[in-house]
């Protein structure tokens, strides 16, 4: 691997022309602060107040048009040097109520309350500052050379995409009407899973659907001794759970990739008394719509076909509900992919960069791609674990923290350099004519 200096110099200098001097290099120090600074002061979803008053900051100091609160805390900054194609960024901004175990001397201590009133703990373990490092640190390649390319840069810092919430919000808000509306969108996300220093792109879909799903079972509840005077939901519950896991592996074609995980059960007060209701909260994952109606409708089926053999009465049969927020499939451009494929075998090596399989995570970047506009949208991976990390890994069979684990944190330095290259690298290919 080259020294993060030449990467980033070459990755500008292949997306362009080899024959044009590249751009200044970001000040990495300043960078490495910021991700510090982010990583040790994360903000829930809908309360990123700070957070974006932070990287809106960055973007003023580059010069950039900055406009805040758009669709709640959202930031959108435009970069404009003359006529030609409009490009969106988008980075989020959010982090999750996980308490960090990382180790790290700038590891996250912050503890809020979460919008039910609960006191938990905030982590950035989905990458999400990593993203916003290397957002502000690409509008600042970018800017530096701006004599190597014309058009528009709109970078748009997003909230809320751990709930699904942030792209429909900001859209919702005008974002394809108040600003300059770009003729594709990219995004780049942290792997878990990839070396730090390596790229991976996924076409055609990338992430899967994700759907909330909450399931009330009813029962008749009393003494625990006395199981015959009652409609057990606890028992019902049970049943339930597993025969959801039918659904795929008897419903479906084997190949057809679905993922129902129930996430928290909860009933009861005591040992000894049976309760009139259990709660059943469950995430589905599916990447077709035909698979994820299926399986909905299955959902249903089998909570009230359980009901019925438990005895239960029209009116305590469970209750299903489907919450109307869902994140849809994320769909990469496959023309895109091959563009940027390409260009970033170019600028960091073939044996940098990896043909990625899809996902059943979910990700909300793709509403930007199904708006009537339907615009080619592109999300990208890039590696964060050491590589020392990895091979041990290989080597023992132990499995290294992912997403959303309180361990998980990235490699900084080959992490950060290599996504601020790729991203710079990846806007100069698409604003070219």
């Amino acid at each position: 691997m080259q020294t993060r200096t030449a990467l980033l110099i070459l990755a500008l200098s292949c997306a362009t022309s080899h024959s044009q001097p590249a751009a200044a290099v970001p000040d990495k120090d300043h960078l490495i602060d910021l991700y510090h600074e982010l990583h040790a002061s994360p903000e829930l979803s809908l309360h990123e107040e700070k957070t974006s008053a932070r990287v809106a900051a960055e973007m003023r100091t580059l010069g950039l048009e900055v406009t805040e609160k758009v669709g709640g805390w959202g930031v959108v900054a435009v970069l404009k040097n003359g006529p030609g194609k409009t490009v969106m960024v988008r980075t989020d901004l959010d982090a999750l109520p996980v308490r960090e175990i990382s180790g790290l001397p700038f590891a996250s201590k912050v503890k809020t309350k979460d919008d039910a009133g609960n006191e938990v703990s905030v982590m950035h373990a989905c990458g999400h500052d990593m993203h916003m490092t290397c957002w502000v640190g690409a509008a600042s390649a970018l800017v530096a050379s701006k004599d190597q390319w014309h058009g528009t840069v709109v970078f748009v810092g997003q909230p809320a995409e751990e709930r699904s919430l942030g792209s429909a919000a900001m859209l919702n808000d005008g974002l394809f009407t108040r600003f300059p509306k770009p003729d594709l969108c990219l995004a780049m996300h942290c792997s878990a899973e990839l070396p730090a220093g390596a790229l991976g792109i996924t076409s055609g879909a990338v992430t899967a659907s994700v759907d909330t799903v909450d399931i009330l079972v009813h029962g008749v509840g009393g003494h625990g001794s006395q199981p015959q005077a009652t409609k057990d939901p606890i028992v019902l519950a049970a049943q339930l759970v597993l025969a959801l896991q039918t659904i795929h592996s008897r419903e479906l074609h084997p190949l057809d990739p679905a993922v129902i995980t129930v996430g928290s059960i909860h009933g009861g007060t005591k040992h000894n008394i049976i309760p009139d209701e259990v709660k059943l909260q469950l995430t589905v994952r599916t990447t077709s719509e035909e698979t994820r109606k299926k399986v909905l409708d299955a959902i249903d089926r089998i909570a009230r076909g359980l009901g019925i053999a438990a005895g239960l009465s029209d009116d305590l049969l469970p209750e299903v509900k489907r919450s109307p927020i869902f994140n849809p499939v994320l769909e990469n451009n496959l023309a895109l992919c091959d563009r940027l494929g390409d260009v970033f075998k170019s600028a960091f090596g073939s044996d940098h960069f990896v043909k990625t399989k899809p996902s059943m995570v979910g990700e909300d970047f793709s509403r930007y791609g199904r708006t009537e506009e339907h615009l080619p949208i592109c999300m990208f991976w890039l590696g964060t674990v050491t590589p020392a990390k990895l091979a041990e890994a290989a080597r023992t069979g132990e499995p290294l923290p992912s997403l959303h684990s309180p361990f998980f944190h990235p490699d900084v330095e080959p992490t950060l350099t290599t996504g601020v290259a790729a991203m710079t690298s990846a806007v100069l290919e698409c604003l070219k004519q």
